[in-house]
């Protein structure tokens, strides 16, 4: 029992750190089953689409994806933009971090939008890829 409240205690803590996300980078990519070319292919993935990193090698990261799924990247096929995806079937992005603030545009799910500022108080600046700016809850999109 002790040994389950503190293996509780330390993932609790490591969430309170925050996670660490990257993007892909401006080609689509193969995620693998294992830290090498000659593994197992589990799909292709988007260009700019955001992973959650879950382990660092030399050439190699382990990266989750907003539904869960793991596997290996080539740290080469990692970009410098930092992404979100949209995971609500409609998200409104305001011109300020307030419910009340003008809608600036709307965004579906799976849309991905860039990071213009660290997200702060449950809101995230981004820009869609056609220029919009604006804030967005942090509940509505994946990888902040």
């Amino acid at each position: 029992m002790l040994r389950l409240v503190a293996a509780a205690l330390l993932f609790a803590a490591g969430a309170a750190c925050g996670a660490e996300y990257r993007s892909l980078g401006d080609k689509p990519a193969i995620l693998y089953d294992a830290p090498s070319t000659r593994a197992d292919k589990l799909f292709a993935v988007t260009r700019f689409y955001p992973f959650e990193v879950l382990v660092k090698l030399d050439q190699w990261t382990k990266v989750r994806d907003a539904n869960g799924e793991v596997g290996w990247i080539e740290n080469t096929a990692l970009g410098d933009r930092t992404m979100v995806v949209v995971t609500v079937p409609l998200a409104d992005v305001r011109a300020a971090p307030d419910a009340q603030s003008p809608l600036v545009f709307e965004a579906y799910k799976q849309v991905l939008l860039e990071i213009v500022e660290p997200p702060a108080n449950g809101w995230v600046k981004v820009r869609h890829r056609d220029g919009q700016e604006g804030y967005i809850r942090t509940s509505h999109v994946w990888g902040a």
